[in-house]
């Protein structure tokens, strides 16, 4: 009998490792199932579950392959057509499409139709990103953002015109939206922002200007900023104009410079665009860049939140399945110490990071709801527009730390394109890092909101809400550092110049107590016992590592057994892990 060799037996290990990943998506993420029957019940429960279900099988089964393929092949532009025209024209690789079909079937945007769904909208964003898909998860994020702004906007006739197309189901039908706001004098300085809106006469205008960084160069409506003739200068006077592709067939005055050479998010089309007489549509002459703001970029802060999370999933799901199944120095890695510190810390971080974005998308709902003119609680409103961007800094700059250890676990195989999506994974994290405002700028945005709209006293109360469910030591400690904390953020309100250099670092904290305490708060109403462990473990290794300025793991009697309750069921039922393999990763 011919004796297997031990590089068989490693490729062996290595194929039962990608066996074990989940071919299930919502079936394998309890904590997700557990958020959304603690958000929703009765039929609009069951109806989410029964289309994650099959969205959640439909990720690693369909999309995956499409993702694998499409994502060697970068979009191509082609300005002219063979006649000469002007076409402006993006090619894709044929599989691009048939995965933005299984999204745009599943509704990924379609819920986006009326305000009240954004929880349907999260599970499924959350899904798809759990393959990074942003070739398609950036455009139905921008086109949710049109979509919403068209049912905030006074313009009945063309929410009309353009919410059937997109809002439908059907990818080949579908109008997919992008949003324009960058110039390359500005960046995040939108009031420095230059393109000109002329008044035509017939109620349309023509946008001239050149934008800087436009994601989702493909789309067929463009939602962008321009300044009309004679309005104020800064963001007070930017309109907010609805641009279509074409008009009568025909490319609608602008030009394509070149694609972005991007480090991540490469199977999504980005350009610089210049605008020569398009016709825009008026959405708003006056208050422009507030519904810009309120409609799309915090719909695009929100989604990108999931997006990351989604990320991170994916990074810990490999990670943990691969330390199971790998072998070295005579165990599965799983069985050294340090290894099950990077993973436990993976998996705080994801916890933390999902459970304040299903925190958000309530906030969403409401803000939603109240936006369009149905009734939602004041405070819910209020809440939402600080947490929108704290969340999106302190979830987005976590993500890339989790793929990053995902890439330690797996050593020189996590390097490696062809053997994990992770490379991919952190290249689009890092990018999801400055969409929507860099950390600074979001963290600047909080600190002049609290301080203009007098929002510290409710964001206080509203985090020591979720630290009073139980007298667990944890939030007793998270309690108190919060009382430290609301000192020092009055500080940075009060004095711009402290505030300007160090509030960034208060608010990072508030969000972690705010996740540590939403952390806890679902471990005392978890349904299963396993799952409360998890989270009361989880929230006590994100206070000592992100909060706590006396935290000390060498001298914690308790550190290691949280560390196991943390991974809590994880290595179990994943498949037998694989004999022996040399090499340390």
């Amino acid at each position: 009998m011919t004796e297997t060799s031990p590089a068989e037996t490693a490729r062996d290990a290595l194929d039962a490792w990608r066996g074990a990943l989940p071919d299930d998506l919502y079936a394998a993420d309890s904590h997700l199932r557990e958020l959304n029957r603690r958000s929703l019940s009765g039929t609009r429960l069951a109806d989410l579950e029964v289309n994650a279900a099959e969205f959640g099988r439909r990720v690693p089964r369909v999309v995956a392959p499409l993702v694998a393929t499409y994502e060697r092949r970068d979009p191509v532009l082609e300005s002219w057509d063979g006649s000469g025209r002007r076409v402006e024209h993006i090619d894709f690789d044929a599989a691009y499409h048939e995965a933005g079909a299984a999204l745009w079937e599943a509704g990924v945007v379609a819920n986006a139709a009326v305000a009240g769904y954004s929880f349907e909208q999260a599970t499924l964003a959350y899904l798809a990103a759990y393959e990074g898909e942003m070739g398609h998860l950036c455009a139905a994020t921008c086109t949710t953002g049109l979509i919403r702004a068209l049912r905030r906007s006074d313009a009945p006739d063309l929410a009309e015109r353009f919410l059937p197309g997109l809002t439908t189901r059907s990818y080949p039908r579908a109008l997919r939206g992008a949003q324009f706001i960058t110039e390359v004098q500005g960046g995040s300085d939108v009031g420095a922002n230059v393109a000109r809106a002329v008044a035509a006469g017939d109620g349309t205008y023509r946008i001239s200007g050149e934008k800087w960084f436009c994601s989702v160069a493909d789309a067929d409506v463009f939602l962008l900023l321009a300044r009309p003739d004679g309005a104020a200068a800064g963001t007070s006077g930017l309109g907010c104009f609805l641009v279509p592709r074409l008009v009568d067939g025909v490319v609608n005055g602008f030009s394509i410079r070149r694609l972005k050479d991007k480090l991540g998010t490469r199977s999504m089309a980005s350009a610089e665009i210049d605008f020569d007489g398009a016709v825009g549509y008026p959405l708003a002459l006056e208050g422009g860049f507030r519904l810009m703001v309120t409609a799309m970029l915090n719909t695009s802060r929100w989604l990108n939140a999931i997006g990351d999370v989604g990320i991170m999933r994916r990074a810990y799901t490999e990670a943990m399945t691969y330390a199971v199944h790998r072998r070295a120095f005579g165990r599965p890695i799983i069985g050294f110490p340090l290894v099950q510190r990077s993973l436990a810390r993976m998996k705080a971080e994801w916890l933390a990071a999902l459970y304040s974005t299903w925190h958000l998308t309530s906030l969403d709902e409401a803000a939603d709801r109240a936006a369009t003119g149905q009734e939602a609680d004041a405070d819910d409103v209020a809440f939402h527009r600080f947490l929108v961007n704290a969340n999106k800094l302190a979830v987005s700059e976590a993500a890339t730390g989790v793929v990053r250890l995902g890439i330690e676990v797996l050593g020189g195989n996590g390097t490696i394109e062809s053997f994990s999506p992770l490379p991919r994974l952190l290249r689009d994290s890092i990018v999801f890092e400055q969409w929507e405002g860099t950390h600074n700028v979001l963290a600047e945005q909080v600190r002049r909101d609290l301080a203009r709209l007098g929002l510290t006293g409710l964001v206080f109360d509203r985090i020591r809400r979720t630290l009073k469910t139980n007298g667990h030591p944890v939030t007793d400690r998270a309690g108190a550092a919060l009382n430290a904390l609301e000192a020092g953020i009055a500080r940075c309100l009060e004095d711009e110049a402290h505030g300007e250099m160090h509030f960034r670092d208060e608010l990072t904290k508030a969000v972690r107590i705010l996740q540590v305490g939403l952390l806890a708060e679902a471990a005392r109403t978890a349904e299963a016992e396993t799952l409360g462990g998890e989270l009361l473990a989880a929230a006590g290794l994100l206070f000592d590592e992100h909060v706590a300025t006396d935290a000390r793991p060498a001298d914690d009697a308790g550190f290691a057994a949280r560390i196991t309750a943390v991974l809590g069921e994880d290595t179990a039922g994943i498949g037998t892990p694989g004999p022996e393999a040399g090499g340390s990763g």
